[in-house]
């Protein structure tokens, strides 16, 4: 990952993290950059990155830009996405900075 000046941070708790994430990655491949990281995938999001890793019994999304606005793009793409396809198991992305 890039040094960015900003950084955010968001888990999800799901029985099914692998699905979810996939998911969510081809979802967003059609329209993003994305190459394989350790344990999931980074999506280049204009001049900023976001990550979505898969861990036993959940999601972790985290977000990294140089600048608030971006920062928040990052997370409301990212957050938009899981919500809706998670929207019957109750998804919520609650970022921590």
């Amino acid at each position: 990952m890039n040094e960015y000046a900003l950084s955010s941070r968001a888990e999800v708790r799901t029985d099914r993290p692998e699905r979810w994430a996939k998911q969510l990655v081809s979802h967003l491949s059609t329209k993003l950059t994305t190459r394989e990281v350790p344990n999931g995938h980074a999506l280049d999001i204009g001049d900023a990155e976001g990550r979505v890793l898969v861990e036993p019994g959940r999601i972790v999304l985290t977000a990294v830009a140089d600048d608030e606005e971006t920062l928040e793009r990052v997370e409301t793409v990212l957050a938009s996405h899981l919500e809706r396809f998670g929207a019957a198991e109750g998804f919520k992305v609650d970022w921590e900075r």
